[in-house]
């Protein structure tokens, strides 16, 4: 009985009982699956991280530069503004329109005020330069969010390809030992659902942070939209449309 017991304790000992026993256990195979992942995670929370702070400083300033551009009364007093915060896509918006004030001259005669007013064909183009700023930026502030979208796409199909092989590692292993038992199929399955585990793990929070940022990148492009509609009509104001 003592003889039975020791080989029993001996057989349970060489069994994984832990995640940790499983990866350090795992054929060459499983483990290159799964340090894959980890790197693939690495990278997406750097990129969340990352991002997160970007989006949100950038969200801070457009939201401070829009409420004192909405008390500007003319081109110049929002020129004093942007160049009090510079570097921002709200800010690199507007002096790109103010560079194309600068060196378009207006084309029709000037109102009972003097000022020189902007042609429709002027105007159409200014809203053109607008547009092509504000997708810039988008373009810009939008740099490497779709790779979390593909890290979470395909993270699930390398854990399942990871699952796929070390099952099929493990039946050829039953089929040389010729046992069939529950014991022997066990650690092998379980081994192999680690990488499907770890890969869930990679996909859930690289789409829900693709997703969100998406959000954000859209909320940020309308508001950049909206600064351009609001230059167009102060610049009506001003008479000079």
């Amino acid at each position: 009985m003592a003889t039975v017991a020791m080989v029993q304790a001996g057989g349970a000992s060489a069994v994984p009982s832990t995640p940790l026993e499983l990866i350090t256990s795992a054929t060459p195979i499983t483990q290159g699956v799964l340090v894959l992942l980890a790197v693939l995670s690495l990278i997406s929370w750097t990129i969340m991280f990352a991002k997160s702070i970007e989006l949100r400083r950038v969200r801070s300033a457009g939201a401070r530069f829009m409420r004192e551009f909405e008390r500007a009364h003319s081109v110049s007093d929002v020129a004093r503004i942007a160049a009090k915060s510079r570097g921002t896509p709200f800010t690199r918006v507007f002096e790109r329109a103010q560079l194309f004030l600068t060196e378009t001259a207006p084309t029709l005669l000037p109102t009972t005020e003097g000022k020189p007013r902007l042609s429709a064909a002027q105007v159409e183009a200014l809203r053109q330069v607008l547009d092509s700023q504000s997708d810039a930026e988008r373009d810009a502030l939008s740099q490497f969010v779709p790779t979390l979208g593909t890290i979470g796409s395909v993270s699930p199909l390398i854990g399942l390809l990871g699952t796929v092989l070390g099952i099929i590692s493990s039946f050829l292993g039953i089929a040389r030992g010729g046992s069939g038992n529950i014991g022997a199929v066990a650690p092998g399955v379980a081994e192999a659902l680690t990488a499907t585990a770890l890969a869930l793990a990679v996909a859930i929070p690289a789409v829900f942070a693709y997703n969100i940022f998406a959000t954000r990148l859209n909320q940020i492009d309308g508001e950049l939209e909206g600064l351009g509609s609001e230059l167009v009509a102060l610049l009506v104001r001003e008479g000079r449309i």
